[in-house]
């Protein structure tokens, strides 16, 4: 096919929501100092016993439904997290194992915060060369498993969910070639590692590259996909932080956008983070069917990526 198209997107998140209020409880922390730093309000926050692959299904069975695409016609399924609870099966496996597929590729794509622009673009790719007709396309994190709770620097950002997306082929393209690379000589400025694995960032060093050099790659994005930054009705950053989305879209000239800022209400939810602010603006019309989004990718590794899509 020419190509494809995000046919319906879904998202699921824990119900238990944690306030600064709370947090400040936790840590020698205050909402004034949270909101004003990095925008966030709450998060969504898995209890024990929930998993990465139980969000990811749900998310991906609400997209499903949406695109009345049945479980047994996906070929494939990727899946991006840095969360995952086990290396095999690995998440993507678990997800068509929960819903009942019957045969498709399980991948899953590690490039922590912007791993679904990545595993979008492989999507895309995928079916316009003839490689699957129909595919689930998920973002899921529990960054909650991750964080040292005692390090107000990154307690305060994370938050955890999942959001997916079906891209189906198309006479018409509705996602851009993908704009992607990374600074590998910058990309211990973010990390998840250690014994047991905890996130850790360099928080002026990404601050720096997200707002002076993201933006130029931001066009870039919009001029591969042949429109104009005003000509765009959304744009949909990954939710790091509002003090980095912001001076971003601003940059950007994105003037008529309706630019995505669910990092107030969900926190960081790494890989997640881009589709579940986007199936929210869809869910609530707030970007019209058939509009041009810009979906930007960005964070550990250093790693970005972004496609101009058509809202479904």
């Amino acid at each position: 096919m020419p190509g494809s198209r995000i046919a319906a997107l879904g998202h699921s998140q824990p119900d238990r929501i944690v306030t600064n209020a709370d947090l400040a409880e936790m840590v020698d922390t205050s909402d004034e100092w949270i909101t004003s730093r990095v925008g966030v309000r709450t998060r969504r926050i898995a209890e024990a016993g929930q998993t990465v692959d139980e969000f990811a299904a749900a998310a991906a069975a609400k997209a499903l439904a949406g695109a009345g695409v049945g479980v047994r016609d996906v070929d494939m399924v990727l899946v991006a997290t840095s969360t995952a609870g086990a290396a095999s099966p690995n998440t993507a496996a678990r997800v068509a194992a929960r819903l009942g597929m019957a045969s498709p590729a399980t991948i899953d794509v590690n490039v922590v915060c912007s791993g679904f622009t990545h595993a979008l673009a492989l999507a895309d790719q995928a079916i316009r060369c003839g490689q699957a007709r129909n595919a689930v396309v998920v973002g899921a994190d529990f960054m909650s498993n991750v964080t040292d709770w005692t390090d107000r620097s990154t307690c305060v950002l994370v938050g955890d969910g999942a959001g997916a997306a079906v891209v189906t082929a198309a006479e018409e393209p509705g996602i851009s070639p993908v704009l992607w690379g990374s600074v590998p000589e910058r990309s211990r400025a973010v990390v998840i590692e250690g014994t047991p694995n905890r996130f850790s960032q360099e928080g002026q060093t990404v601050f720096r590259w997200t707002t002076t050099e993201l933006p130029a790659l931001a066009r870039q994005v919009c001029e591969r996909a042949g429109i104009l930054p005003e000509d765009l009705a959304g744009v949909v950053f990954h939710q790091a932080n509002l003090r980095i989305i912001e001076p971003l879209a601003a940059k950007l000239g994105a003037v008529n956008a309706v630019v995505a800022k669910d990092v107030i209400e969900s926190g960081n939810t790494s890989a997640a983070s881009i589709p579940i602010a986007l199936a929210k603006l869809v869910e609530r019309r707030e970007i019209p069917a058939g509009s041009p989004v810009l979906l930007f990718g960005f964070g550990g590794n250093l790693s970005y990526a972004g496609q101009v899509v058509t809202s479904p």
